[in-house]
């Protein structure tokens, strides 16, 4: 897994690309602890898994304990994502009706800049 992260104010955006499984999401959630870090405020936070072919139930934990985490801190999280495997495996978990999720990095961060 490879994770690249970078600030687009307000927003802070992780692309992965890569599986998100016990292998990648270590990887990911080293990231994801480095961008939350220094969060002076609520983070709205973009995780743009659109070059992410597959997720286990490794990555799947992390997504949702990120999501977690940020609400916590009343932060907001969107998830960029393509058709297919992530889109479908949050359908049959019944997970979709707690991330928000965009097809397009731009749509991700319209959704955060608007509220």
């Amino acid at each position: 897994m490879v994770v690249r992260t970078w600030r687009e104010d307000p927003c802070i955006v992780l692309r992965a690309v890569g599986d998100l499984d016990v292998s990648g999401a270590p990887r990911l959630r080293a990231e994801i602890d480095q961008a939350l870090a220094p969060a002076s405020a609520p983070p709205l936070l973009v995780l743009d898994l659109t070059e992410v072919p597959f997720c286990d139930s490794v990555g799947l934990g992390l997504l949702v304990a990120t999501l977690n985490r940020v609400r916590q801190v009343r932060g907001r999280m969107v998830l960029v994502l393509a058709d297919g495997m992530i889109r479908h495996l949050l359908t049959i978990t019944n997970l979709d009706r707690h991330f928000t999720t965009r097809g397009s990095l731009d749509e991700a961060r319209e959704t955060l800049e608007a509220a």
